[in-house]
């Protein structure tokens, strides 16, 4: 049976209820101002930060880290909210130093949910998202404007010193990567090479540059031979025509003259015999020799094509390392520092306190009503007739028979 159908019925109620609609009035106004009173200030503030793109294009001189910035940044965020570089920024700014009841974790965490890092997407080039980001913006929200700007400015400039300490340390690990690389295939193609000496000098077998030579030099002993064959001819011929007209005597002299020269020939022949005998004997292997050259050739065309695709790496890897030290490769810059809040972000005491009043107002009102219910009597002729449907001949109101009370401002009026 609700009791409260009218105006009226409600007038009725808030004056039978007043104590109780007072008292939780007052109780509510109370607990209201002590929590406006107990809460802190917030103020918030903000660094943007912009990913820059290379200086030099990629095409012309192409930076080894790989990667989109996204993911970059994500790894670099991981890292700034890391515990121990969380308690560097606690103790450097001395944060939170009023709450002495709270662990080190406990800290940390706060600071971590009052420090944001978001991060907007570049425009696309067609239909792939690389990955790639263009604004970074660092939110701080703390108790004061100072601990709110300096713990922005100090998350901005660790972002800033991470992204270009994790892109140098990259580059460095892939020039020295393909420098070792290189000095190592460069140690085995040396070693191959004497290897390849050795094993020519065991078997007795020329340079591939000296064959050529060699060949040039036996053709020449050839026509050396020919040329001591055509003297020796004209000698004997000489000789012989000489015994057939000249004198004995003559004839005697100039055979022992012809001897003499055939003697010299014939040493000149034996001589470059022998020579171009150990030229042919140096230019013949055997098959099994020749095999093991044609591996000992095949390897090392196969290490310098190595070798050289190493170099090439290695020069690609130091470009990219000049790159990331002279700062002309993607890098992140301030474009907004962080300025000093002027106002808090959360709402100001004296709404919080007003709100808290009118709730108060509100469950005042809801205690009396429910205290209506409680109690669902008919006290009115209206009342009786809108729930019975039967209209009351008289209406008695309730005497007070009880002598009424004298209070003090009664005795004060009596006497004036």
């Amino acid at each position: 049976m609700g009791p409260i159908y009218s105006l009226g019925d409600f007038l009725d109620m808030v004056r039978r209820r007043l104590f109780t609609i007072v008292c939780v009035f007052i109780l509510g106004c109370l607990g209201s101002l002590w929590f406006a009173a107990s809460q802190q200030h917030q103020y918030e503030t903000a660094e943007v930060l912009q990913v820059t793109q290379p200086q030099i294009a990629g095409e012309l001189a192409k930076s080894t880290v790989e990667g989109s910035s996204a993911r970059r940044i994500q790894l670099i965020e991981q890292r700034l909210m890391a515990r121990g570089a969380v308690l560097e920024v606690i103790e450097k700014f001395g944060l939170y130093a009023d709450m002495e009841a709270l662990t080190q974790l406990q800290k940390v965490a706060l600071l971590r949910e009052s420090v944001r890092i978001t991060g907007v997407a570049a425009a696309r080039e067609g239909f792939a998202d690389d990955g790639t980001i263009s604004v970074l913006t660092i939110t701080a929200r703390m108790p004061t404007a100072e601990q709110a700007q300096q713990v922005a400015s100090e998350f901005g400039r660790r972002t800033i010193e991470l992204s270009v300490a994790t892109r140098i340390d990259q580059a460095r690990e892939t020039l020295s990567f393909f420098a070792g690389k290189e000095a190592a295939l460069a140690d085995q193609v040396a070693a191959l090479e004497d290897e390849i000496a050795a094993y020519r000098n065991e078997n007795d077998v020329t340079l591939p540059g000296t064959i050529e030579f060699r060949r040039a030099e036996i053709a020449a002993l050839n026509e050396g031979l020919l040329e001591i064959a055509r003297e020796r001819i004209e000698i004997r011929r000489a000789a012989d025509q000489a015994l057939a007209t000249e004198r004995p005597a003559t004839a005697r002299r100039m055979q022992e003259e012809a001897e003499q020269k055939l003697a010299t020939l014939d040493a000149q022949e034996q001589l470059l015999t022998r020579r171009r005998a150990g030229l042919e004997a140096s230019l013949q292997t055997t098959p099994e020799v020749e095999r093991r050259l044609g591996a000992y050739d095949r390897r090392l065309e196969q290490l310098q094509a190595e070798l050289a695709q190493m170099t090439a790496r290695r020069n690609e890897a130091e470009v990219g390392f000049r790159l990331e030290t002279g700062r002309q490769a993607e890098r992140l810059t301030v474009i907004e520092p962080a300025p000093l809040p002027d106002y808090p972000v959360t709402g100001a005491r004296k709404t919080k306190a007003l709100m808290g009043a009118a709730a108060s107002l509100l469950a005042a009102f809801l205690a009396a009503f429910l205290q209506e219910l409680r109690q669902p009597v008919l006290r009115t002729a209206a009342q009786m007739e809108r729930e019975t449907g039967l209209v009351p001949v008289v209406s008695i109101p309730v005497m007070n028979t009880r002598p009424p009370r004298r209070g003090l401002l009664d005795l004060i009026r009596r006497r004036s």
